[in-house]
């Protein structure tokens, strides 16, 4: 099959801006429950983990960083087999580990088995869904694109509010080895809404070329190899010229990356993912320890949801007007800084009233920001790499998401309280924010930066039409070597 949003010739495909596309997005919309939903879920599980195992704050944590880390870590596998493969298939074969990795995590023995199944296998399924069905919804819609991605990702607000209750009375009643059980068959679903990533064709002369070029086995060729291995005067490709092919398809897909702008936004998200995972991992407990009621602590995690999907809506409305719609990146900004002084607000908050309205804070402009990182990214990098750069965007999270919970715990531990904890969450989020404003007053100073994906598209035409031979691209990029020096090892 081909790649979604490119034409069999690897030309782009112009998004309808609607009709399947919206049965995309509310498979993405699950998706979303399915994944970003139940993993903050997950902390709920905390103090049975605790009770049951007889362990500390730092070591529990470790489930819970370990399903963001993998899910993260493992994004651009996700987008390599979506953009190989289909991106049925991969949202499918995510549906199938991630359930079998939570009922395998139903008959843990221990912490360390719920490390493998619930933090690894889980969480590689989730990567496998997550990426490619978030990417699907960027090659349906261009002018509508925020509003998309702000009802797709709000599946995270609805199912928080939905599961986060719905999970503490699973525990009451079936244990937290039954709550995982059925949660496990509620993660199936995603390989129904693997069925909805119907790929976009082009139409007419694209759909004849498309059945000519399929393969024994009922895929299609690449579109960078189809006409390259098409019979003609020079035959078939041999093996070596075939991987070298698939190796410039490769460079092709990466290529933004070497663009300054992502290069910096990159390291805007480095903040940005472990600032924002700390207070999911901790408001429970967190509200617990000030005498807050279980049912109250799990109600504050449903609030974060709902406050959540307002955030992604009224945003992804907001930042599709004209008058707005060149500041996209500035409103990420701004609800990610207003995201930071949330948290440093919350060690003052001991009461299930005072928490309530910081709920309603932190939740709307989590829920702002993370609607328009697809957004922002599409923006950057074009809708034809969206699929790789965002597994690029997720897999930066994998590391802070690993590490932010246990840096959590242990200053929980050592301190006594969680207001370190939350401090430091605080300033790496309105770090985030800083940075990417330094970044865009100097831009504004400087000039824009004059690389584009089309300056590596041109090279790569070069190689596919035959201009260029791959030992000729090789001698023109590789770096000159000075007589008498030592390869490096």
């Amino acid at each position: 099959m081909t790649p979604e949003g490119k034409s069999p010739r690897g030309a782009p495909v112009a998004p309808p801006d609607g009709g399947w596309g919206w049965m995309v997005v509310a498979g993405c919309f699950l998706v979303t429950i399915c994944t970003r939903a139940v993993t903050r879920c997950v902390s709920i599980f905390f103090v049975e983990f605790q009770v049951h195992f007889g362990r500390d704050y730092s070591g529990t944590a470790w489930i819970h960083s370990l399903v963001d880390c993998t899910t993260f870590l493992f994004a651009p596998l996700g987008s390599f087999i979506g953009n190989r493969l289909s991106t049925q298939a991969t949202v499918i074969m995510g549906g199938v580990l991630s359930s079998a990795g939570l009922i395998l995590s139903s008959f843990a023995t221990s912490l360390e088995y719920l490390y493998l199944t619930l933090g690894v296998l889980t969480g590689l399924g989730f990567a496998l869904s997550y990426t490619p069905a978030v990417a699907m919804v960027g090659s349906y819609f261009n002018e509508r694109k925020a509003l998309a991605y702000g009802m797709a990702m709000s599946g995270t607000g609805i199912g928080t509010f939905i599961l986060a209750p719905a999970v503490h009375l699973l525990i009451e009643h079936y244990s937290w080895r039954g709550a995982l059980l059925i949660l496990g068959g509620f993660v199936s679903n995603l390989c129904v809404c693997g069925a909805l990533m119907r790929p976009l064709v082009p139409k007419g002369r694209g759909q004849r070329w498309h059945k000519t070029a399929e393969l024994e086995n009922g895929y299609a060729i690449p579109p960078v190899l189809a006409g390259l291995a098409a019979p003609g005067p020079i035959g078939p490709l041999a093996g070596p010229k075939l991987g070298g092919c698939l190796c410039l398809q490769s460079m092709e897909e990466f290529s933004f990356l070497l663009m300054p702008d992502f290069m910096l936004l990159s390291v805007s998200f480095l903040f940005l993912a472990y600032g924002c995972s700390v207070p999911f991992a901790y408001l429970v407990p967190y509200a617990l320890s000030v005498g807050v009621e279980h049912q109250q602590a799990a109600f504050l995690m449903s609030i974060l949801g709902v406050t959540g999907i307002v955030g992604n809506i009224t945003f992804s409305w907001l930042t599709d007007r004209k008058c707005v719609k060149k500041y996209r990146k500035v409103s990420f900004m701004f609800a990610v800084g207003m995201e930071g002084l949330s948290c440093l607000l919350i060690p003052l908050l001991r009461s299930f009233t005072l928490l309530v309205p910081f709920s309603m804070l932190y939740g709307y402009f989590d829920g702002a920001y993370s609607a328009l990182i697809p957004v922002v990214t599409s923006d950057l990098v074009g809708s034809s790499y969206l699929s790789s750069a965002l597994g690029v965007v997720n897999f930066l999270h994998a590391i802070p998401y690993l590490v932010s919970p246990p840096i959590g715990g242990w200053l929980v531990d050592w301190t006594g309280d969680y207001t370190a904890a939350f401090f430091l969450s605080g300033f790496s989020l309105i770090l985030s924010s800083l940075f990417l404003a330094t970044v865009m007053l100097i831009q504004r100073c400087w000039g824009p930066q004059t690389f584009s994906t089309s300056d590596a598209d041109s090279t790569f035409a070069s190689l596919k039409n035959g201009q260029m031979d791959l030992p000729t691209y090789k001698a023109a990029h590789d770096e000159p070597k000075l007589a008498g020096t030592v390869p490096a090892c």
